[in-house]
């Protein structure tokens, strides 16, 4: 009966079969181990005794296996592992349907919903979906509103009846079936099970606070500065702590209204709090902080990779764990990039935080304890309206600014991460005012495509430059990790200006570093048409 399951032609049976033996934690949500004997699935770091060979197969997800019969191991809770990096930087088109998946699309908008936004018909990419991942969308959204309801049976104190509705559950006797099928338990006895050490979480109304896991190592500093450097006065807030740890605080739109995030690294873990939350949108909410910071890379086969590099290997050496941070709200990260397109940092801070004090939004929850005055950023149709009297500069970007929230709100143009990088670039060179370093760079940040390079950049461009790399030449060996090493360059260039980055390697000599003055500097403006914009420098563009 066993050898008709086979393995995915994704997964050597040989190479998985040794992680597990090993119980290399690093495979943990890479892939899942159905034991037939058992009729449970785990990860790969399963502390239970490793089954043999013949007894077992390999999924690439959860659903797989639950589709399979399986049931999830009470000991290691395999739904509780960071996300797949596959689904995470893959093009293909069961990954960018996972992105969607873990993003709420199929409880928003059903399976016609999802197949709509990847431009295939729901017949279609059911197929694939099967084919490829062994469970089709509904299976898919299933498992993953499966996982959600298990943190919050065993890690907080909510009623049934509202754990139900915040997993995505349409009725508490489909929670029920659900739970009984998946952990072979019902709700009530999982709830006096032990929590999973590694997903703790707390809870109020309308407030979570959970520990969100990720792989090992992560540079927490380039985070920081990324994060501080890009803060929008009103929508974000970075805070440096007492012990010298940092805290990052922002407004979020999400499906069923406002909410307060609050991301605060610890030693391995990422504490994560939303509160004023509509619990419908939790999963969503803790999507969107993993794909922000990035969490679900493989850190380290990224740094193994690049290490191997003569150029890299320093950088990698003195920022292990670097990650490439992604979009909150993509249309947000469009109309920021395109005010920070050519003028210092400075200016474009001050046309960013003057639209959002102008036309954004005071949120129903705009008070946090602290008694700050919190705003979301203005929606791409308030910007449309008002984004001519508001927006000051040069008409040909303000006209370019006001053009791209236009598209945006006559949904014209769409980005969400389900979108291939190459239709993403397309479409918004098609914009009037965006040219390649603009798409290139929200691309990037928006599906979170590890192999972009951002050759165009001032500061990428200067430090390859200082290291002797001809771009974009000189590049193609660092593929298909290219994002990485973009930030590589950009930190170690930063490095010996900004305090949070810390002292740049030793490697590179202090005669050839460039003053703060020019890495700070913006460009001089350009005469050319929008269309054609230059380069700009991370820390201007990069809004």
């Amino acid at each position: 009966m066993t050898t008709a399951i086979r393995t995915p032609e994704t997964l050597e049976f040989d190479r998985c079969y040794r992680a597990v033996s090993s119980r290399d934690a690093r495979f943990d949500g890479q892939f899942f181990v159905a034991v037939h004997t058992t009729g449970i699935y785990c990860r790969p770091s399963c502390p239970a005794q490793t089954p043999r060979p013949r007894n077992v197969h390999f999924v690439l997800t959860a659903a797989a296996a639950q589709q399979e019969g399986f049931r999830a191991c009470r000991r290691c809770a395999p739904d509780a592992v960071p996300g797949s990096p596959l689904w995470n930087s893959g093009a293909d088109l069961s990954s960018r349907a996972m992105r969607l998946i873990t993003d709420g699309v199929v409880e928003r908008d059903g399976v016609d919903g999802l197949a709509t936004r990847l431009g295939y018909t729901p017949r279609h990419l059911n197929r694939v979906l099967t084919e490829h991942l062994g469970a089709g969308p509904l299976a898919l959204a299933r498992a993953h509103r499966a996982a959600t309801a298990r943190v919050l049976i065993q890690c907080t104190a909510m009623p049934m009846s509202d754990i139900a509705f915040a997993a995505g559950f349409t009725s508490v006797r489909q929670f029920n079936d659900t739970i009984r099928e998946v952990f072979g338990l019902t709700p009530s006895r999982l709830r006096t099970l032990p929590s999973p050490s590694r997903t703790p979480a707390t809870s109020a109304v309308g407030e979570v606070t959970l520990r969100l896991a990720y792989r090992p190592p992560l540079d927490t500093r380039w985070l920081h500065w990324f994060l501080a450097s890009h803060a929008t006065a009103g929508v974000e807030i970075v805070d440096t702590l007492d012990d010298g740890r940092w805290r990052y605080r922002r407004a979020v739109e999400l499906p069923h209204g406002p909410a307060l995030i609050t991301v605060e690294p610890a030693t391995a873990h990422i504490v994560a709090r939303v509160a004023h939350l509509d619990m419908r949108d939790l999963a969503v909410a803790v999507n969107r902080i993993r794909r922000l910071l990035d969490l679900d890379a493989d850190a380290q086969s990224t740094d193994a990779a690049l290490g191997r590099d003569p150029v890299l290997a320093p950088l990698v050496a003195a920022a292990p764990g670097l990650r490439v941070p992604g979009a909150i709200d993509p249309a947000e990260t469009l109309i920021r990039t395109m005010i920070g397109q050519q003028i210092s940092v400075k200016a474009a801070r001050h046309h960013i935080n003057r639209l959002t004090g102008e036309l954004g939004r005071t949120p129903s929850c705009a008070t946090d304890g602290d008694a700050e005055d919190w705003m979301l950023f203005p929606d791409s149709a308030t910007i449309a309206e008002h984004g001519h009297r508001i927006l000051t500069g040069p008409r040909r970007r303000i006209d370019a600014v006001v053009g791209a929230a236009t598209a945006l709100a006559e949904r014209r143009i769409e980005l969400h991460p389900g979108c291939s990088t190459d239709d993403m670039r397309a479409a918004l060179l098609a914009l009037p005012g965006v040219g390649r370093w603009t798409a290139d760079y929200v691309a990037m940040r928006v599906t979170g495509d590890p192999d972009i390079l951002l050759d165009r950049d001032l500061v990428v461009a200067r430090a390859a430059e200082e290291l002797g790399v001809d771009l974009p030449g000189g590049a193609s060996r660092w593929s298909p990790w290219r994002s990485y090493a973009s930030m590589h360059l950009w930190r170690h260039r930063l490095s010996v200006t900004e305090a949070i980055l810390g002292t740049e390697i030793s490697s590179v000599p202090t005669s050839t570093r460039q003053p703060t003055r020019a890495t700070h500097r913006s460009p001089r403006r350009s005469t050319t048409s929008p269309r054609r914009s230059t380069p700009v420098e991370p820390a201007q563009g990069a809004r």
